[in-house]
């Protein structure tokens, strides 16, 4: 059985030429360092990712992946280059930007449910709502979420009550609670084993579909890259450049089945074949 192109689901992204711009590069490069120990993490990379994309960033260890969302985030300035993130140039303030890492970073001293409230405490305006006593109304929120990733009824519970892959589900609730115009992800699964994992993709495509942020993820997961994201970047060795921009366009819901069909594998293994090169290349210039 082919898989068919996306078309019937309506809420796919626009290609990014005709969507309004979430995320742009422009020359951006990133060096560590100065004069003899300067170290290039990124070349000059131009990219741009539409409103409501999900883009997946992958390639070999030490490329540049993270760099670019300490970038987009506001966490690491380029060296050269400009990042605009919703037609403002990066700075160092604060945005509304939800982000997710390998480990979940639970506070232990909290519940769960207050675990997923804490970005309401930060962020504007949710910030001076809280202060105004909508703490029931926001309460509501964060279970209404814990529902939508199968916690129901575990708000109430502590950190070390739950299994990594339930940790990485209420991690995921507290990265949207504020109703992000990004999602950052930075292997968030990567911890966790192939079942749980692949559980989560479906959890996480489910809340794209539903919430719409623009999501940019770094994962080294090919079959994950491929599940998820309308669009795949496949980047080269330090100093880290992009090789291959794909379009995904696999109908939604996805499935796991689907990772098996013959249009899906062809896929990874072109992905692969670009990142085995780029590994060779590397070696070979060491």
């Amino acid at each position: 059985m082919r898989m068919q192109p996306n078309s019937e689901f309506a809420g796919e992204p626009m290609a990014a030429g005709s969507a309004p711009t979430a995320i742009e590069l422009s020359d951006a490069s990133v060096t560590f360092g100065r004069g003899a120990r300067a170290v290039p993490a990124l070349s000059t990379t131009t990219l741009r990712i539409a409103d409501g994309e999900f883009v997946a960033l992958v390639g070999p260890s030490g490329c540049g992946k993270s760099t670019i969302l300490r970038l987009v985030s506001g966490l690491a300035r380029p060296t050269t280059g400009v990042v605009i993130v919703g037609g403002r140039e990066v700075a160092a303030r604060a945005m509304r930007v939800g982000m997710a890492f390998q480990n979940p970073t639970m506070l232990p001293w909290m519940t769960i449910e207050k675990n997923i409230m804490l970005p309401l405490k930060i962020v504007e305006p949710f910030r001076s709502q809280f202060r105004k006593l909508r703490k029931t109304e926001f309460r509501d929120k964060a279970n209404a979420l814990l529902e939508q990733v199968g916690l129901k009824g575990f708000g109430g519970r502590y950190p070390w009550q739950l299994s990594g892959g339930m940790l990485q589900r209420a991690n995921l609730c507290r990265a949207l609670i504020h109703e992000p115009r990004m999602l950052l992800l930075d292997e968030p699964f990567g911890a966790l084993d192939q079942f749980t994992r692949e559980e989560l993709w479906g959890i996480l495509q489910q809340l794209w579909m539903t919430h719409r942020p623009t999501v940019l993820l770094v994962t080294h997961d090919l079959r994950e890259a491929g599940f998820l994201a309308s669009r795949i970047c496949v980047m080269s060795a330090r100093p880290g450049r992009i090789l291959d921009d794909s379009r995904v366009d696999f109908a939604r819901p996805r499935t796991v089945a689907m990772t098996f069909e013959p249009d899906f594998v062809a896929l990874n293994q072109k992905l692969r074949a670009f990142i085995v090169d780029a590994r060779t290349a590397a070696r070979e210039g060491a």
